[in-house]
């Protein structure tokens, strides 16, 4: 639970408010721990997050509490919210911005704490996982192919009743 002190100062309501716009514009929340990363590893990070669709923020805990709270979030999302903390905001695949954020955590020190993912909550090992699994468009693809495919052997079996016939006939000509 965060703390609530007796009078709140108009800029900490406003950036409260802010966060909360900015987290209603999504479902799909990714808490990271940024320490021991460079300016330019940050800004690295936030452009390949973009190409996705996705914001990366730092964040004040006890501001993004309250702000979670006010949103109707499930209460666990506090426990991920503690020491240095960025939240990758995904508006689009969750599941792509996940797998940039592992990536990345690979080469620099970006540790994945937790995610929100809709209304679940899903602990470190949970989101590399969910990073491992094929993006939205990836699985649309597959499935696109598989009921493409019989459609596409019967077209092959019905192209090939009227070639062997051709072919048969070329043969006794040419044998002729």
């Amino acid at each position: 639970m965060s703390i609530v002190a007796k009078k709140i100062q108009d800029y900490k309501v406003k950036s409260i408010d802010e966060m909360k716009a900015a987290f209603s514009a999504s479902q799909d929340f990714i808490f990271t721990d940024y320490r021991g990363l460079t300016v330019e590893q940050i800004t690295n990070l936030r452009k390949q997050l973009r190409t996705k669709g996705a914001e990366y923020k730092v964040i004040k805990n006890n501001f993004a509490k309250l702000a979670f709270e006010q949103l109707s979030a499930p209460g666990e999302v506090a426990d991920y919210l503690t020491g240095p903390t960025a939240i990758a905001i995904a508006t689009k695949d969750a599941n792509e911005v996940a797998k940039i954020l592992v990536d990345f955590g690979k080469e620099a020190s970006v540790k994945v704490k937790g995610g929100l993912l809709g209304k679940d909550i899903y602990d470190a090992r949970q989101i590399t996982a969910f990073s491992a699994l094929p993006s939205r468009l990836e699985l649309i693809s597959m499935l696109m192919s598989v009921m493409n495919g019989p459609i596409r052997n019967l077209t092959a079996a019905l192209n090939d009743i009227p070639s062997r016939l051709v072919r048969t006939v070329k043969a006794v000509g040419e044998k002729k």
